[in-house]
Order: structure tokens, then sequence, then C-alpha cells
């Protein structure tokens, strides 16, 4: 099945995604699956780092339907100022247990929209991200979910651009999806997966850092703290 995934701003999103009637929407246009990343209270706590002004509220995936059809609905949800859309390409290198009632996973869910720099050719992009950086995100961070959509193509007219000079005007390439212990909202060594020791815990954050600059990671990058919510439809 083709997945989709959709940004969305707005306020107080989590009230209008969670609703049985957005899934009976979709369920309608042939949706069979639905998950709901939004940033909301229980994350309230955790950073965020907006590319633009707006910030983005919520992320969601579909599997099945038509594009079309699944952006106009979003579209028109109550408080939804905006909607973005990309069919993606899934790689899971650390498949997560899933349970697809609609209960909220006890975790921070970081979704990354990532761009890729103009210095860099696609192709050398893609190794440096998915070849070189994996290794290093898994061994240096304390996640026990990860997540990677490579961007197929825009699904919506909508555009999602980084502030000026963050990375030119390159458009979103990939959306990651990284599945931390709730204790990481608020403690970095949980965040970093470290030995508790700040020797330990510089020495992953050092590792990190060089290896997001070689891909382009740290400029132009949107990063959305969220609770995460699965839905079967069928």
């Amino acid at each position: 099945m083709t997945k989709r995934m959709f940004a969305l701003w707005g306020d107080d999103l989590a009230s209008t995604l969670l609703t049985p009637a957005l899934r009976s929407a979709l369920a309608g246009l042939g949706v069979e699956r639905l998950q709901v990343n939004v940033d909301d209270a229980p994350v309230a706590a955790a950073m965020r780092i907006p590319a633009g002004q707006d910030p983005i509220g919520a992320l969601l995936s579909t599997w099945g339907g038509t594009a079309d059809a699944v952006a106009a609905v979003l579209s028109g949800l109550r408080g939804v100022g905006r909607v973005a859309g990309w069919e993606v390409e899934e790689r899971r290198p650390i498949a997560p247990g899933e349970s697809w009632d609609g209960s909220r996973l006890d975790a921070l869910a970081n979704i990354a929209l990532l761009r890729r720099p103009p210095e860099l050719t696609h192709d050398e992009w893609r190794h440096r991200w998915l070849v070189d950086h994996t290794p290093v995100a898994i061994a240096t961070q304390g996640t026990f979910g990860y997540v990677q959509n490579i961007v197929v193509g825009p699904v919506t007219a909508a555009t999602l651009q980084p502030a000026a000079g963050a990375a030119g005007d390159e458009p979103v390439a990939a959306l990651v999806e990284e599945l931390f212990p709730t204790a990481a909202i608020t403690d970095i060594h949980a965040f970093y997966g470290s030995d508790g020791t700040d020797a330990d815990l510089s020495d992953r954050m050092e590792r990190m850092m060089a290896s997001v600059g070689r891909f382009g990671a740290d400029r132009g990058l949107d990063l959305v703290p969220t609770s995460r919510y699965l839905f079967d439809l069928t």
C-alpha cells in the first residue's frame, strides 16, 4: 500500500485529529490505516525546532485511499490552517512494536523533516544519510523505534520551505520518526541513552552532531515532538 505523510498547521489539532469522525471520513475514502502524530500536552516540555515562522502542529500518515481526497478532507478540518503532503518510501532500521487500537504510545515520538543541501547530489546525500548516518544515530541515541520515510514526490500544491537562509529553497526530502522513552522529554541522558555520565553524554552528542552535519541535517530542519496514535480503519 502507498504510504503518504501530511504536515498540518493549526491550533488544538489533537481534539480534531483523534475524533471518530475523521477516521470514518478517511475510511470512506479507502484509507486502511492511519497514524496520527500530534504535538500535544504530554510532549509539551520537549524540544522543538521549527524551520519557518509557523511550527508544524501534527503529521498524519495514511495507507490507501487517494492523495487528493485525503488532502481535501484534512484541509477542511476545523482548526487546520495549512496542509502539505508527500508520498514516501518507508524504511524501518528499528521496527517498533505497534498496536493499531488507537491508544497513545508511551513515548516521545520525534519527527524530523529533512532537506537535501544543494551542494550534495541526491545519491551522495542518500548514501551519507541512509548508509553512513543511520548506524551512528542508532548507536548514539536512546531510540527504540526508527522509521525513515524518503520522499517520492509531493501530493499537495502547498510547499514547505525553511526560514530564509536556513537551507536555500530546498524542498523536504525525507521525514524521520524516532521513538524515545518518555523520560527523554526532559532528560537529555535518556534522550541519548548515555550511561549517566557527562563524558559519555558529550561523546554521544559530538558523534551525532558531526554525523548530521555531513548530510545537511544541521540546518533547514523541522523537528516536531509528538504523541503517536495508530488506527486500523478496516
